[in-house]
């Protein structure tokens, strides 16, 4: 039986957090090799979703950085949801309760089996969770600072949680679950790298090499009925030019002049570029002269936010406020504590003051500190990632104009996300909430949960940001079903953003939606935007059991 029912509950708003994965790179490596996609009618789906650096490497761990993104497609988690409104699809689950605010069950489905045979039960589900506790480099979304305990009864799976949390489903319910036949006999799962991957997903792993890999329709899967393609073909190379001139039915990448290249590139090119999250430079908060907020408040003071916001996007998204929130979407939650909703005004002479009070003055047309060093500044940003890059580019201008050394790095995606997460950077190119959930998108950015030293993997809140007092917001926001005393909750948290910048707001990002209807209908879009038009996370679960193979 499936279960395509989308429930929308008043505070179960969407968790996904766009994090690292705003835009999808487009690196350059050898060109896919051929397949039936590009004509009407076909079978296969052609796909940018996943990137080589500039190869592919095996590794179809679900919870490691390293993964092929459609290790998230092999597993399923209990749900997803969609980060533009909330509203959640069950999956490995029939359906789930929350009691009170501090448990949570979900009854997992009956009838499933994994790719290999064996029945899918309860069991797998509390297995994934107490791995992702035993060893904490693979909960990436912090399940267990949430989660006391994870226990199962015949079909229904119990969350205890270690506080009254009416945001937790969200989170919880979000992890890909893996085959406890399979993992239990991994000595460490952080660095397996489950070449030969088992899952209850719509696809199973076909042929697979350095520059492509395809996956072949799982014709056991519960809702197979509703899987349309046959084949999904993903090549390792998939810059603007491969998406346009190769035949590609579904990518996510932003398009130059998308008008005159994607869309006019072949009848049926169609794209939608929904907002969803805000791109930042984030300071490295361990380092020197980032560790001061006037110097932090120098570097937001110091940037034209709108000119870089249209060269990043070509005008299709707009310049961010410093408090944090998506808007309009999240106009509701804006407090009257901070000018101008937050929106910062570029200010020359105010800027040179706040850098001032952290030390450095400008000596003709440098910034320099007592000892007459100039300021220095390394922003790394993805190999590929265009739209990044020509954000990057302004900011280096802006940023040179008022007399800071600027160099730009650029690694391979793998190397960026490693280097972000370990700290290894100066300051870094990221985004951050557009997740539906104010609570969620302040918890990943600003929670000490996440903080970890350098060079160990913080899941989330890059920066390295801590402040008790912060936590405590955090923790109450959590736990309190007052509306009204979260308002006034975010409105501290959105006070600290603006004074204390953790992170340096930049524009709002877009979700870089490219499909093509020849051979299947159906996508998400503005008129029904039943999922976010991301290939490279669960929500692909959605759309790949939604689209339909086109008539004729």
């Amino acid at each position: 039986m499936t279960d395509g029912t989308r429930r929308t509950r008043k505070r179960l708003t969407s968790a996904l957090g766009l994090g690292l994965v705003a835009a999808l790179a487009l690196s350059a490596c050898a060109a896919p090799e051929s397949s039936s996609n590009g004509t009407a009618n076909s079978s296969s789906l052609m796909l940018a979703a996943d990137n080589g650096s500039p190869t592919f490497t095996r590794n179809f761990n679900p919870f490691v950085i390293e993964k092929r993104n459609m290790s998230l497609i092999i597993n399923e988690p209990l749900m997803v949801v969609n980060a533009l409104d909330g509203k959640s699809t069950n999956f490995l689950q029939s359906d789930f309760t929350q009691p009170d605010a501090k448990t949570i069950v979900s009854t997992v489905r009956e009838g499933v089996k994994w790719s290999d045979g064996e029945d899918f039960t309860a069991d797998d589900v509390v297995f994934t969770y107490t791995m992702l506790k035993d060893f904490p480099a693979l909960d990436t979304t912090g399940i267990w600072s949430r989660v006391e305990s994870v226990t199962a009864e015949g079909q229904d799976v119990t969350f205890t949680l270690k506080a009254e949390d009416s945001s937790a489903p969200i989170i919880v319910l979000a992890v890909p679950i893996v085959p406890e036949h399979v993992w239990a006999d991994q000595a460490d799962p952080v660095t397996f790298t489950n070449e030969n991957p088992v899952g209850t997903g719509p696809y199973v792993l076909g042929d697979f090499n350095a520059n492509q890999y395809k996956m072949e329709k799982n014709e056991t899967y519960w809702q197979a009925d509703k899987v349309a393609a046959e084949e999904l073909v993903l090549p390792a190379a998939n810059s603007q030019l491969d998406v346009v001139n190769n035949g590609y039915d579904w990518a996510y990448a932003f398009m130059s002049d998308v008008e005159n290249t994607w869309v006019a590139a072949d009848e049926g090119n169609q794209y939608w570029f929904p907002a969803g999250g805000t791109v930042g430079i984030a300071p490295n908060l361990t380092k020197a002269p980032y560790n001061d907020v006037n110097f932090r408040r120098g570097m937001s003071l110091a940037l034209e936010r709108g000119i870089i916001a249209e060269n990043a996007s070509e005008g299709t998204v707009g310049a961010a406020g410093q408090q944090g929130l998506l808007l309009p979407t999240q106009e509701e939650w804006l407090t009257d504590a901070i000018p101008d909703e937050g929106m910062v005004t570029q200010d020359t002479g105010a800027a040179e003051a706040a850098f001032a009070e952290a030390g450095y003055t400008k000596q003709g047309d440098k910034l320099v500190d007592a000892q007459g060093n100039q300021a220095t500044m390394t922003i790394t940003t993805p190999n590929g990632w265009t739209d990044w890059l020509r954000a990057v580019q302004e900011i280096q201008k802006q940023y040179t104009a008022i007399g800071i050394d600027v160099k730009v790095n650029q690694p391979q995606p793998a190397a960026y996300f490693k280097a972000v997460q370990d700290g290894d950077f100066d300051v870094a190119m990221t985004s951050f909430g557009g997740n539906g959930s104010v609570y969620q998108g302040y918890y990943n950015l600003l929670s000490s949960d996440f903080n970890r030293p350098l060079g160990e993997t913080a899941p989330s809140n890059y920066q390295r940001y801590s402040n008790p007092e912060v936590d405590a917001l955090l923790t109450e926001f959590r736990t309190t079903v007052d509306e009204a005393r979260q308002k006034e909750i975010a409105g501290k948290l959105q006070e600290v953003m603006y004074n204390d910048v953790p992170i340096v707001s930049v524009y709002y990002a877009g979700l870089w939606g490219l499909f093509s209807d020849k051979s299947f209908t159906g996508w998400p879009s503005a008129e029904n935007p039943y999922m976010t038009p991301t290939p490279y996370a669960a929500s692909a679960l959605v759309i790949l059991t939604t689209i339909k193979k086109a008539d004729g």
